[in-house]
């Protein structure tokens, strides 16, 4: 079986030792992933764009996602991203966990992570 590894050039990879994405299996897996921005929902908007441009570089996409797991330190703020969600994801919703977490940063208000099918 063939791994490919994208990386994205956050300031948490070297630091840590992961990358972006993995594609491997016929499934691209995008790591826990926090986005810039003042609030949750621009953070959360941010996010969704970096874990695009992962899937995108893999050769698939957010309409291929299976499986989302979103991470907040406060659950209270998850209700004002889920219009982004929708749009994000529209008529192809993968199947979605919430977890009230703590984040490696406490200026991160969201963490996204993601398992998208590899079409073909």
């Amino acid at each position: 079986m063939t791994i490919r590894r994208i990386h994205s050039g956050g300031a948490y990879e070297a630091k840590i030792g992961y990358c972006r994405a993995v594609v491997a299996g016929g499934f691209v897996h995008v790591a826990g992933t926090v986005g810039q921005g003042e609030g949750v929902v621009e953070q959360c908007r941010s996010a969704l764009g970096i874990i695009a441009k992962a899937l995108t570089e893999a050769g698939s996409g957010l309409e291929h996602a299976v499986r989302v797991t979103y991470y907040l330190p406060d659950r209270a703020e998850f209700e004002p991203c889920w219009p982004l969600l929708r749009e994000a994801f529209g008529a192809n919703p993968p199947a979605a966990t919430m977890i009230e977490a703590g984040l490696i940063d406490p200026a991160y208000r969201i963490e996204i992570e993601v398992t998208a099918l590899l079409p073909g």
